[in-house]
């Protein structure tokens, strides 16, 4: 089943873990929507760099650090994903507080292992 997923902290750069998860969301058949802060193509994808209404989505998975989370915190929330996936580096205690209270799950693991053990 897909799931539409907004990867936060985009990157065009082929050996950032966001780049990757791109394309291996892609080739497991996930609908993407990518923000980054430059805008560029991984393959179909466009990194955009506004903020943007997401209908249907599923997962947030974030490839920011907290500090550059900030801006976004209200607008991951009002988005209302099932989920927040906090790959390595990027878990952050007060959106999870504010995800929890909104009733999204939120994971601290890696979203390329998670795709490739079959648990995204």
């Amino acid at each position: 089943m897909s799931k539409k997923t907004l990867v936060l902290g985009a990157s065009p750069t082929p050996v950032r873990y966001a780049y990757k998860a791109v394309k291996r969301l892609l080739s497991y058949g996930h609908e993407v929507v990518a923000i980054g802060k430059v805008e560029a193509e991984i393959d179909s994808v466009k990194i955009i760099k506004e903020k943007v209404d997401i209908p249907g989505l599923h997962t947030v998975t974030m490839y920011l650090n907290p500090e550059k989370q900030e801006p976004y915190l209200d607008y991951i929330i009002e988005l209302k994903p099932k989920r927040i996936i906090f790959n390595p580096g990027s878990f952050n205690s007060k959106l999870e507080k504010l995800a929890r209270a909104a009733g999204i799950e939120v994971l601290e693991d890696c979203t390329l292992v998670m795709l490739d053990t079959d648990d995204y």
